[in-house]
């Protein structure tokens, strides 16, 4: 009986420009679905499904790894496992708004948008959620309390939200400059990415030295080829673009590029915890904990300016007339 009540699905042509996705022909929902519609594709095999679900499963992972780490955390006493907690809440959030921006981003041209704005702000709130970690449990012995780690949590704050202005302004370039829009978004993540491994990359290549014995360095690196992996498939639209129709379903980049997120995630994570552990010794005589009030500040700036920017696309998406922001779907 469920299947009767499944919305029909549409065809490429069927779709208004902005709901195209390359090299994807079939499987469309329909572009002004409900919201009960959104939620019953869950149980129905279009091209989206796949990508709802490569995040929604994790999402329970995660939450049930960072409830497990609350369990055995004294909280009010422990205060050098607060980033860890922090990294470990900002990796159930990013999933999980993901997959709801999936989830309802055929209710309309602008519901798309403003889905993936909120998206694109929980990455980077993830993204800062790693900073904090590396800056409390990763950092190169030789750039411990030095000038580069002082301010480099600061700048990772500063990243987030010119991230999320550059990812969200990307997407009012979609229709009339796509290159130039994927382009955009590809560096509004990277670069993020970049500045937070800096301290990855430092102890990886520069100095193998001080890796000696940490069986974290496993973690870090398989870390950093899933995350290339990921950025390459994300680029790339391989491999529905050698063969337009064949991996609507099942196989297309997005599903795997939410793979390799996941995995990247969760070896991201493996390391930080081995990091965390490994080092607590040497950390805790050697540098402060990150304070409360620091963890707090930098939260609260990235949420605060990540949704200034959110709610300010959003406007413009009402403000600009509609044939001036999809001229060329006709």
């Amino acid at each position: 009986m469920l299947s009767l009540k499944l919305p029909r699905l549409q065809r490429i042509e069927q779709m208004p420009k902005v709901f195209h996705e390359h090299g994807i022909l079939f499987g469309y929902r329909h572009p002004q679905s409900s919201a009960t519609a959104c939620i019953l594709s869950l149980f129905q095999m279009t091209n989206e499904t796949i990508n709802i679900w490569t995040h929604l499963l994790p999402f329970w992972f995660f939450v049930w790894r960072f409830v497990t780490a609350l369990y055995v955390t004294d909280i009010q006493n422990d205060s050098y496992s607060w980033p860890m907690l922090v990294y470990m809440c900002t990796s159930c959030v990013y999933p999980f708004v993901s997959s709801c921006a999936h989830t309802f981003s055929s209710m309309s041209k602008n519901a798309r948008h403003i889905c993936y704005f909120l998206d694109y702000g929980a990455v980077n709130l993830f993204s800062l959620g790693s900073a904090i970690a590396y800056s409390a449990y990763t950092f190169p012995d030789a750039l411990v309390c030095t000038a580069f780690h002082d301010y480099y949590l600061a700048l990772a704050v500063l990243n987030t939200m010119l991230s999320t202005g550059l990812s969200c302004y990307s997407r009012f370039l979609e229709i009339q400059r796509p290159r130039l829009s994927k382009l955009l978004r590809i560096l509004a993540f990277a670069y993020p990415y970049t500045w937070d491994s800096l301290p990855i990359f430092y102890r990886l290549f520069l100095f193998p030295g001080e890796n000696a014995g940490n069986e974290a360095t496993l973690y870090h690196q398989k870390h950093m080829v899933m995350t290339l992996l990921a950025t390459f498939l994300y680029s790339a639209h391989l491999p529905e673009c050698l063969a337009p129709g064949r991996f609507d379903y099942i196989g297309h980049s997005h599903q795997l590029f939410h793979v390799c997120v996941i995995l990247a995630t969760h070896m991201q994570m493996e390391a930080i915890l081995l990091d965390k552990t490994l080092r607590k010794e040497w950390l805790l005589a050697t540098s402060k904990p990150i304070s409360f009030p620091q963890l707090a500040g930098a939260i609260f700036l990235c949420i605060i300016f990540s949704l200034s920017n959110i709610i300010y696309f959003s406007a413009a998406l009402y403000r600009i007339p509609e044939p001036e922001l999809h001229k060329k779907e006709s």
